[in-house]
C-alpha cells in the first residue's frame, strides 16, 4: 500500500507530516529520515484494528489495496 503524506518544516526546527487520506495521522522528527520512520509507525497505528473492540457479530477483515 502507497499513502502520499505531506511533510512540513517544523517552526521550532525538523519536520512534521501527517497523511490527507487518513485524518488526525501525523508525526514528527528531527531529520526527513525520523520523520519517514514515525510516519511509518503513525500509519500502522491508525490502520489497526482492535478486534476485542468491536461490535458483536462484526468481522475484522484485511483487504489489500
Amino acid at each position: 500500500m502507497k499513502l502520499k503524506i505531506i511533510v512540513h518544516d517544523a517552526e521550532e526546527g525538523g519536520y512534521w507530516a501527517e497523511v490527507p487520506a487518513l485524518p488526525g495521522c501525523a508525526s514528527q522528527g528531527e531529520t526527513l529520515e525520523e520523520v519517514l520512520a514515525n510516519m511509518r509507525e503513525a500509519i500502522e497505528g491508525c490502520l489497526s484494528v482492535d478486534a476485542q473492540t468491536s461490535e458483536p457479530g462484526a468481522r475484522v477483515m484485511e483487504i489489500a489495496i
